[in-house]
């Protein structure tokens, strides 16, 4: 038996509208989801987050460099970074520091390197009134403004220390709260052979490597070239901080 199914005009009409607009509605959203998914994250999207590392196949790694005391371990560092032709890094810098060390700002900046916040005073802001942290970034920004010519949008709190409030606040002025997903350790001075594995074991696609280029940390700069080469020997590609979360699924923490 054949039944045969009659649609009005009027109908019919309805019902292609209605197609449209989902189908419309369908390649906004698959169009849109590297930026949703970058920003998300999480099932709170207001909820403050910090970024960790970034979801890729691609084999590109940041390998960030922290700055808050000393002056003979960052131009070892530049040195071994100049010397393997790795031009692209980021470097978060201490504003006390910039100060007392201008000559090797400019040096970082001459070398075409990411410079990111580090922060004013060297402490752990989670435990500072609202108007304080807002006092410490800001300092911060105003100084590292003023000697590179550039703000920074990046910054990576002393310790590595958030809260929500301080990932709101941070948010609020313009800043990327960055923090990492292989930890070097060099500031426990494990060992260069220490390091070299606590990077290697650990690096992956859309990593961010946390080092150190303070005093503290005196053996950074002899585990740095081993590690260079082997992770060029993997086929990474070393790019800053920006370049790796542009236009990708940023993998970022809630925090509370």
């Amino acid at each position: 038996m054949k039944f045969i199914y009659v649609v009005s005009a009027k109908r019919l009409k309805q019902i292609l509208i209605i197609l449209t607009a989902v189908l419309m509605a369908a390649g906004i959203g698959y169009a849109e989801r590297d930026t949703i998914s970058a920003f998300s994250g999480s099932t709170s999207p207001q909820a403050p987050q910090a970024i960790y590392k970034v979801d890729t196949k691609e084999k590109k790694i940041a390998l960030t460099f922290d700055i808050s005391w000393g002056e003979t371990r960052a131009i070892p560092i530049l040195d071994v970074l100049k010397e393997k032709k790795v031009n692209k890094a980021t470097m978060f810098l201490s504003s006390p520091w910039s100060q007392r060390h201008p000559e090797i700002v400019k040096r970082i900046k001459e070398d075409g390197f990411e410079i990111g916040s580090h922060g004013h005073k060297h402490d752990n802001y989670s435990k500072y009134s609202e108007e304080e942290i807002r006092s410490q970034i800001g300092k911060a920004d105003t100084i590292l403004t003023e000697m590179t010519g550039k703000k920074p949008t990046l910054i990576r709190m002393p310790n590595g220390d958030i809260d929500k409030r301080v990932l709101q606040i941070a948010n609020h002025m313009g800043y990327s709260v960055i923090q990492w997903d292989t930890d070097s350790k060099d500031w426990m001075n494990p060992g260069t052979e220490t390091i070299i594995k606590n990077v290697l074991s650990k690096a992956h696609p859309g990593d961010i490597v946390l080092m150190h280029a303070s005093d503290s940390c005196k053996e950074t700069h002899l585990a740095l070239p081993v590690i260079i080469d082997k992770l060029r020997e993997q086929g990474y590609e070393f790019v800053t901080v920006s370049e790796l979360i542009a236009g990708t699924t940023v993998q970022s923490k809630e925090i509370n």
